[in-house]
């Protein structure tokens, strides 16, 4: 007896290795070029770098302030910081003084 079979198609061979190309490739872009992937990730990295620096410069500039806010408090008035900012706020010096204004005393 005779049966017939079904001739196996070329093609159809490749249909799941083809889909699981497509599949790899589409996550594969995403892991490198989305929105989480490997690039973000870098350029997040590279900000929060940025920003440590920042914080780094903002405390050190807060620090200098309560210092002289501390010299500055009723309890411990520095008679020599309070005649600096005063100068500096009315610009006014003596005649036989030379003032040098350094940008980081404000």
């Amino acid at each position: 007896m005779w049966t017939k079979h079904h001739k196996k198609r070329k093609l159809g061979r490749f249909v799941i290795p083809a889909m699981t190309v497509a599949f790899l490739s589409y996550f594969g872009y995403h892991c490198i070029h989305g929105d989480y992937g490997l690039r973000a990730t870098e350029t997040f990295e590279h900000q929060r770098v940025a920003r440590e620096k920042e914080l780094a410069i903002l405390k050190a500039k807060r620090e200098h302030l309560e210092n002289q806010v501390a010299l500055l408090s009723d309890g411990s008035l520095d008679k020599d910081m309070l005649d600096e900012k005063a100068r500096y706020q009315l610009n006014m010096s003596r005649a036989d003084e030379i003032v040098i204004f350094n940008h980081y005393s404000n």
